[in-house]
């Protein structure tokens, strides 16, 4: 396992040179089989930094647009020589920029102290990502930005157990389910109706994204997607929490399974909790999700936000009964390490080639000398291939 915690960092300086054609570099065959994506999380529009770059108390949307700026850059950057997909070579492209959810802070306030909505939030996201990037894919054609929904996103939408103003905002939820269905939800919107699913396909490589946590009825989804799959193709899945979900993110299990601050369930999916407190671990739930991962091998790992510090892992279920390499994502304004350092802000850079079945990951520390120098952080190359063949 890889932890900021206890791993002492490698930093390999980002050497910045022209951006080249692929093509110039290597044959199209073999830089036709990689894909890129720039993962994130946790923007928390809304909010501010104690401090960043010489300035105190600065604002979600000014830390967000210099992640932007960053992430922009990255094409003309040259990876690190980790023996990794695509070492030593420019990054030249990026295919997707995901980013797995609250993108809107909760909205816990009162009317004298209102917080920004989960709609005012949204719109910044898009405008900054959705607007501000620039960078492209290998056919020259803009990266596809992808969003789901994390726990503060849900929570405007469908309320708290403490109090918010105002009190429901579901503008952001809105806005992700008609990036997910195409179409915009009616006045009867309802959050818990269909869980915010995204499905892509590139160049061998499926993604399968989902709001929350892999629930009953988003596993439900990716059954149905996994069986439509040519046989052996890889599968990457990206969600808000960790798979060791905690019981109160799920329904609550006690009396009209309403929200209430004595029993502090958030109702954030329609599963309702095994356990009938939010300090037991929901070890049911746990073994569904091993037990459908096991049960789905094509599913070769799991990204995920949510608890804001870079890390590089193995989960492994409650009972040991898989081995499935987990990436968890820093945020640019809640990091649980970044937040007290600024020069640890990261985020990921995915590297997968169907061709050799090897995906790498690299984590991007974009504030390393507190301005804009960027170097390489964590990096991990694991098979795309199943392993029970």
């Amino acid at each position: 396992m890889f932890n900021v915690r206890n791993v002492r960092r490698t930093h390999i300086a980002a050497t910045f040179v022209s951006a080249l054609l692929c093509a110039s570099l290597w044959s199209s065959t073999a830089c036709a089989e990689v894909v890129q994506i720039v993962y994130t999380s946790d923007q928390h529009y809304g909010i501010s930094r104690k401090s960043f770059r010489g300035e105190k108390k600065v604002s979600a949307t000014k830390v967000n647009a210099a992640m932007v700026e960053a992430i922009n850059d990255l094409p003309g950057l040259t990876l690190p020589p980790d023996n990794g997909v695509m070492a030593e070579k420019p990054v030249g492209w990026i295919d997707y920029v995901i980013s797995t959810g609250d993108i809107a802070n909760r909205m816990e306030g009162t009317q004298e102290k209102a917080p920004m909505t989960a709609t005012a939030c949204f719109d910044l996201f898009m405008t900054q990502y959705g607007k501000g990037l620039t960078v492209k894919d290998k056919d020259g054609k803009p990266a596809e930005l992808l969003a789901v929904p994390g726990n503060h996103d849900m929570t405007n939408a469908v309320g708290f157990f403490r109090p918010m103003y105002p009190e429901k905002d579901d503008g952001a939820m809105r806005a992700m389910t008609e990036m997910s269905t195409g179409k915009k939800p009616g006045k009867d919107f309802d959050p818990y109706a269909r869980p915010v699913t995204l499905d892509r396909e590139k160049d061998g490589l499926h993604l399968l994204l989902m709001g929350i946590w892999p629930d009953t009825a988003s596993r439900r989804w990716m059954a149905e997607k996994l069986a439509a799959m040519p046989e052996g193709e890889p599968v990457l899945l990206f969600t808000h929490m960790p798979p060791d979900l905690t019981a109160n993110r799920l329904t609550n299990p006690n009396g009209d399974h309403g929200l209430n601050p004595k029993d502090g369930f958030e109702n954030l999916t329609p599963d309702v909790a095994s356990v009938n407190t939010t300090k037991e671990r929901p070890l049911r739930e746990h073994r569904e999700l091993a037990a459908f991962l096991k049960e789905h091998p094509s599913i070769r790992a799991y990204f995920h936000g949510h608890e804001n510090y870079n890390e590089f892992y193995d989960w492994q279920g409650p009972d040991y009964t898989i081995s499935l390499p987990t990436f968890r994502v820093d945020s640019p304004m809640k990091g649980d390490v970044s937040g007290g350092n600024e020069t640890e802000l990261s985020f990921l850079l995915i590297s997968a080639d169907t061709d050799t079945g090897l995906m790498t990951v690299r984590e991007v520390l974009w504030n390393t000398n507190a301005s804009d120098t960027t170097t390489w952080g964590q990096t991990r190359t694991v098979s795309l291939k199943d392993s029970r063949k």
